[in-house]
């Protein structure tokens, strides 16, 4: 049969004020990394336990993992999978104390597998063609333990800026959730359903509208 993921789309241009507004610099918008911050304590009660050891993967993962380690008994990691510019001090010392690295996604994480209780991912996959698609999801699903969280730009938002195609590599694909649904089926990526109900009971329950897609997968057995 074919698979039913939960998808969360953008319903309005609310969201939270003050920093996380202009945390996702990414094509100049507030797109999915600012987004994750918004939707942490919805992933906290859809994950529970599994949201202990989090590894994120994607630009500003330094505000993600601050973000997660404010959080009680969280231990957090994130992997930027462009160069940094114009960092802070407080992003400095997660690079120095290796919280944080740069790291490209198109080759093998340097984890071994299910490091991590969660992988969430946000702002990376939409810069990746299907052919590094094909290595870079099963070796997300390769080191997590629980599941994986992906946030996606939809095919609605402004598309990258000629300026940042040097940058990335490619301007960002933004696709539709019928595209990510068939995809994760063609190499064998199964949806999270008991994750994907939880999230979406939290979100109705907290009146929670996200801005990106979430899609919700298992790791591999």
């Amino acid at each position: 049969g074919g698979l039913f993921f939960i998808v969360y789309t953008h319903k309005g241009s609310g969201g939270s004020g003050g920093r996380l507004d202009s945390v996702s610099r990414i094509e100049g918008d507030y797109l999915c990394s600012g987004e994750v911050q918004r939707a942490l304590p919805i992933l906290q009660k859809a994950y529970g336990d599994s949201m202990h050891k989090v590894l994120h993967v994607g630009p500003d993962s330094c505000f993600v993992v601050s973000k997660l380690l404010r959080q009680e008994e969280t231990e957090a990691w994130g992997v930027e999978p462009y160069d940094i510019e114009d960092v802070d001090s407080s992003c400095k010392a997660l690079i120095r104390r290796g919280s944080v690295r740069v790291a490209d996604i198109k080759f093998p994480l340097p984890y071994r597998p299910k490091s991590f209780s969660l992988v969430i991912v946000s702002d990376a996959l939409d810069y990746l063609s299907p052919r590094y698609l094909n290595k870079t999801l099963p070796d997300l699903a390769r080191v997590s333990a629980d599941g994986i969280a992906i946030f996606t730009g939809l095919p609605t938002q402004q598309k990258a800026k000629v300026a940042d195609v040097s940058k990335f590599g490619r301007a960002a694909k933004m696709r539709s959730s019928s595209w990510w649904t068939k995809f994760f089926g063609q190499i064998n990526l199964e949806e999270n359903e008991s994750a994907s109900k939880k999230f979406e009971q939290a979100s109705t329950k907290g009146s929670y509208e996200p801005k990106c897609q979430i899609f919700h997968l298992k790791s591999l057995p």
